[in-house]
């Protein structure tokens, strides 16, 4: 495995982008997936990560370059545009790793490339925080994802921290319950993780949220719920204290959020299979309000 794209440049993008590329790395061949309008912005003000400009071999969508693998790692509402840009790279041995929230972009890039072998897969770790094209990331995080002994060899020689867990669904479910419960509340609160962790209300108002993504993906045939709740504040309290969700970050900063595919599809759900989510649909309510008021 030699040939690898990133498409997204944002948190994430970029994290994986540096420990993956940068022209003196020689890690792999990697190009950075972008059209005509941000290869001119990033010519002219080059990626930050951690204060340090970033030196990325760029990729057009009609270039040629036979890819190996091919990591999306951009928010949800770039996930098309990604899917439609990817076309020209993408062949019967191309691995295609998605990073993006939620739990539906897999299927999503499946149905567009029905030869490619897409992996169920998600980022775990500390926030970042992006402020236009520079990016502050300490570093704490892993790829999830499907085992596939190739990507493992490669990600082990790349020194990219990965973990294969027994059932990937259940652990997609759990990182989509934590962004349930965590990026959409902290965004209409406007708390920090240890805002919201050291505080009982909180936790307690947590766990309904969590309940009710249960009683959803118990028809979905998720297994293993009976750990959801205990396994998703777990995780909370391992973030650090200061640090805030995306979507917080995407509210401060005047952005689209993501809660189309959060409690957005929570709704989706909650109507196809007979599940009231009353929480969810207050959330996206008041997030919806947010993004009205920034506009």
């Amino acid at each position: 495995m030699k040939n690898v794209i990133i498409c997204g440049l944002g948190a994430v993008g970029m994290t994986y982008a540096s420990k993956l590329g940068g022209k003196s790395r020689g890690k792999c061949n990697l190009k950075i997936l972008v059209n005509e309008e941000r290869l001119e912005r990033y010519s002219k003000n080059k990626p930050v990560l951690n204060g340090v400009e970033q030196d990325f071999n760029y990729i057009l969508p009609d270039d040629n370059f036979d890819a190996d693998l091919i990591i999306i790692a951009t928010k949800a509402s770039g996930l098309d545009s990604a899917v439609k840009m990817i076309k020209n790279f993408v062949s019967s041995k191309t691995i295609i790793l998605s990073l993006l929230n939620g739990i539906s972009s897999e299927e999503i890039i499946r149905s567009a490339y029905p030869e490619a072998k897409v992996l169920k897969s998600y980022f775990i770790g500390h926030s970042a925080v992006r402020v236009g094209n520079s990016v502050t990331q300490d570093g704490v995080g892993e790829i999830v994802m499907e085992r596939d002994d190739g990507l493992i060899k490669f990600f082990n020689d790349a020194g990219v921290g990965y973990a294969v867990p027994d059932d990937i669904d259940y652990s997609m479910w759990l990182k989509f319950t934590m962004n349930i419960f965590s990026n959409q509340t902290s965004a209409v609160l406007n708390m920090t993780f240890g805002e919201m962790k050291h505080n009982r209300a909180f936790i307690d108002f947590a766990k309904k949220i969590i309940a009710e993504v249960r009683s959803v993906a118990e028809l979905k045939g998720i297994n293993g719920l009976e750990n959801l709740e205990a396994d998703a504040l777990r995780a909370l309290s391992r973030m650090c204290d200061e640090g805030k969700t995306s979507m917080h970050q995407d509210i401060l900063a005047g952005r689209k959020t993501e809660v189309d595919i959060f409690a957005g599809e929570m709704i989706k759900l909650g109507r196809e299979l007979g599940v009231p989510v009353p929480y969810n649909q207050v959330l996206y309510d008041m997030v919806k309000i947010k993004e009205a008021a920034n506009e």
